[in-house]
């Protein structure tokens, strides 16, 4: 398409981003078209380099602008997946090792120990113990029945 352009013309862009991925790319392309007398239209950020102020305003952006928006969200969008690809599941690094967990699981379902009594021996939070326990093979504690005095 840039091949086609011709001196007097204008190249109309919905947004920066949809021109180049990065500064260094949109300044030299910037000035190519500058040389080849091709105005340049961005509709998005209201620049129009065949009018003095959209040459000032585009000149601006590149003196200040680090990268395009929508290129920095796709980037960001696809830094998760990479992530996964890598074997990372990201947030914090659990606090209990998983012998630390098995060994709880066990005192949890032998009864030998409470909740508390297996966080203080990790010394951790109560929460924290209940995050590693496996809900699926968790014994449900039924309150202890007293016989009613009569």
């Amino acid at each position: 398409m840039l091949q086609l352009l011709r001196p007097g013309d204008t190249l109309k862009m919905t947004g920066l981003d949809r021109l180049s991925r990065s500064v260094l790319h949109l300044v030299t392309l910037g000035a190519d078209l500058r040389e080849r007398g091709i105005g340049l239209h961005v509709i998005e950020q209201g620049i129009d380099t065949t009018a003095v102020e959209g040459r000032a305003m585009l000149g601006m952006l590149f003196g200040t602008r680090r990268a395009p928006a929508r290129a920095h969200r796709r980037q960001h969008d696809g830094r998760p997946r990479r992530r996964r690809a890598r074997g990372r599941v990201g947030g914090r690094r659990p606090r209990l090792t998983e012998d630390q967990a098995a060994l709880a699981q066990q005192l949890y379902d032998a009864r030998e120990k409470t909740v508390q009594q297996i966080a203080g021996l990790f010394g951790v939070p109560r929460f924290t113990v209940y995050g590693h326990l496996d809900k699926t093979t968790t014994v449900l504690r039924q309150p202890k029945m007293t016989a009613a005095k009569s």
